[in-house]
């Protein structure tokens, strides 16, 4: 079988590669193959070949080029033509990248499928396998030391750690958050190469841990916090209401979080629901710079706040990533009121949009990143809803008993009157 005839078969159909990528190194519209970018000898081109229809093998023909100005940044994974082969390191589709050549037939004026076409496998071997960290905390809430540590053995990436965290915490308890942080007993195994699927698994809660911080600290983005219909009872942790809360992004609650939109479970687990801003300062994150800060439960790592704006061209620009979800267009009559809650206080609220930001229904994409120059899928922790992912786009064994709820607000049925 023609791998690349039937991948480009389909791109044709879907009109491009990615909704998040506007303008990619490599893409294929309107049965163009467009090469943002190639290497011919010392300079640099745009180049665009036109497919030409059931050739057998594939073969394309030159269309319109020109060259860049010298000195103009040349990115990673750029296609490079040399003894009239021409080699694609990444071509993406149906969340696999291919590795394709083209073979320049001078005497009929086309580009040749040079076969076989090659499947890249992800693989994170050799990021962060000896990742240690032992911090002490003299704080008002925190005196216990932070302990972190991950490995690379046998195909699995592992966690040991104790859970609690490397930086400046609020104070817990609190008013909103009457539990104390306490050691834990973390541990997690996620695989080193991770598979991109074209579904996703919710995760999270009672679920399983989604992800975990390098510093052993979970990420758990939802809450158990609910109301019911008429939401004149609510309750912040454990209630059993059909709307479900949201921790951040709501004026109406308080879950006692602290800066880093962490807070504490009722068993002393500090976890967090959105970026961890006091890791991400420690680790030197900043907006000139993409700052890894984890890893998800199906191997794929977790960045903060910034991104390229195109997502595998490294030469572009960093930007904010944007969460792709916007309000519900209509709000379902069983909700409760919304002069009582403001749309966006329940989980329920938020809907996915394609292409409305930078990222996917797990607040992730592939794209290019410091420690995969060759593109890789991986998450965002963003400013924006959902704020960390609610789900995860690889492959995931089930789930078996996540632990205890997401809780960490006042008791049961002592949730706040609605903000007037």
């Amino acid at each position: 079988m023609n791998i690349l005839k039937t991948l480009l078969s389909a791109l044709i159909l879907s009109g491009a590669f990615f909704s998040t990528l506007a303008s990619a190194v490599v893409r294929f519209e309107n049965n163009t193959l467009i090469l943002s970018y190639v290497v011919a000898g010392n300079d640099l081109y745009n180049v665009k070949l036109k497919l030409i229809e059931n050739s057998n093998p594939m073969e394309l023909t030159l269309g319109p080029y020109y060259k860049y100005v010298e000195g103009t940044a040349i990115p990673n994974n750029t296609p490079l033509f040399s003894g009239n082969v021409l080699s694609i390191p990444v071509l993406r589709s149906g969340g696999v990248s291919y590795q394709v050549q083209l073979d320049y037939i001078e005497a009929d004026g086309v580009f040749r499928l040079l076969e076989p076409v090659h499947s890249l496998e992800s693989s994170t071997e050799g990021v962060l396998c000896n990742y240690i960290d032992n911090t002490p905390n003299n704080q008002e809430s925190l005196t216990i030391t932070s302990k972190s540590e991950w490995a690379c053995l046998a195909g699995n990436r592992m966690l040991t750690a104790n859970g609690i965290p490397d930086h400046e915490v609020g104070i817990f308890p609190n008013p909103h958050n009457p539990n104390m942080i306490s050691e834990q007993s973390v541990s997690a195994s996620y695989t080193l190469s991770p598979t991109e699927t074209s579904t996703s698994t919710t995760l999270g809660g009672p679920a399983g841990v989604i992800a975990y911080i390098l510093n052993g600290v979970k990420v758990d983005a939802g809450t158990a916090g609910t109301c019911n219909n008429s939401g004149a009872s609510c309750s912040l942790a454990g209630g059993g209401g059909s709307w479900s809360i949201e921790a951040l992004g709501q004026t109406h609650f308080d879950f006692g979080d602290d800066e880093n939109h962490a807070h504490v479970q009722p068993g002393g687990q500090y976890h967090y629901h959105g970026i961890p801003e006091g890791f991400v300062t420690k680790q030197g994150g900043n907006s000139s710079t993409m700052t890894i800060i984890g890893w998800a439960a199906d191997g794929f790592p977790i960045y903060a706040r910034y991104g390229h704006s195109v997502a595998d061209d490294s030469s572009s620009p960093l930007k904010a990533m944007e969460g792709s979800y916007d309000f519900v267009s209509s709000a379902s009559e069983s909700r409760p009121p919304i002069s009582m809650y403001a749309l966006g206080t329940f989980s329920q609220d938020w809907e996915y949009v394609e292409g409305l930001g930078d990222l996917d229904e797990c607040n992730g994409r592939w794209g290019v990143t410091p420690e995969f120059p060759q593109g890789i899928y991986h998450y965002y922790a963003t400013d924006s809803y959902p704020y960390f992912q609610r789900c995860v786009k690889g492959s995931v064994q089930a789930a078996a008993g996540g632990g205890p709820p997401p809780g960490g607000g006042p008791p049961p049925g002592s949730g706040p009157p609605p903000s007037q």
